[in-house]
């Protein structure tokens, strides 16, 4: 569950997301862990994916390349 991985005030939009609704993704820094999480902002009580945040950074860095 989302709500298992970081509050709810954690989580904001991804810049990367789509202003219709149909796209949503949120993110929440987790500096404690060194870890983000992931989750589809239509289901905010469903699963979050975590991650390394330098495998976050990464992931970012190369959508940016394309």
């Amino acid at each position: 569950m989302s709500s298992d991985v970081a509050p709810e005030r954690a989580w904001f939009k991804s810049s990367y997301s789509e202003n219709n609704g149909t796209a949503c993704v949120e993110i929440a820094h987790l500096p404690h862990t060194a870890q983000v999480g992931i989750r589809d902002s239509k289901d905010k009580d469903g699963p979050a994916l975590v991650v390394p945040a330098g495998a976050w950074a990464e992931f970012v860095a190369a959508v940016r390349m394309v």
